[in-house]
């Protein structure tokens, strides 16, 4: 599916953490600075991944995805998609890629962090099989100045055995 419309997801790399930075400043109103991205790739069980148009160089990156796997667990950083290329797969694309890097690990178990007003995430948490397992409120700042909450969202990477 991701092929036919020419989407090319790679590794994230330092080379990309200035275009990452930008990609989160759209998304987030407290953005997240290149030196930000680098100091939490270096951390142990930190890895990502950028998507891409085909023949297009990294510098266009249309999505980013940071996480980290760490004592049985991992957690989804962020994730940001390009407002103009919003709508199209790329951020199943990129959670896909995270899935399939934790299973390659044998990793149990993701969690992530989602505003409860950000309708177009959590539907796609949602078709990927997260469940809330919890709430905190006042977390985020809306740009009116509103305080919405955040759910904490997981999602069980393998069956256990009873």
């Amino acid at each position: 599916m991701f092929g036919e419309v020419g989407l090319v997801p790679t590794p994230l790399e330092p080379d990309d953490l200035e275009r990452a930075a930008e990609l989160h400043s759209e998304a987030f109103s407290r953005a997240w600075s290149a030196d930000e991205f680098a100091s939490l790739l270096a951390q142990d069980g930190a890895f990502g991944f950028l998507v891409r148009r085909i023949g297009q160089p990294r510098e266009e990156a249309i999505g980013v995805v940071l996480a980290r796997a760490s004592a049985g667990e991992a957690e989804i950083l962020t994730i940001a998609v390009d407002r103009k290329a919003r709508r199209q797969g790329i951020g199943r694309l990129l959670m896909d890629h995270v899935l399939q890097h934790l299973h390659a690990i044998r990793c149990p178990e993701l969690f992530l962090e989602v505003d409860e007003e950000n309708a177009a995430a959590l539907s796609l948490y949602r078709r990927l099989r997260f469940q809330e397992v919890g709430r905190r409120p006042a977390y985020y700042t809306a740009p009116d100045g509103r305080k919405t909450a955040a759910l904490v969202l997981k999602r069980e990477l393998r069956q256990r055995v009873p």
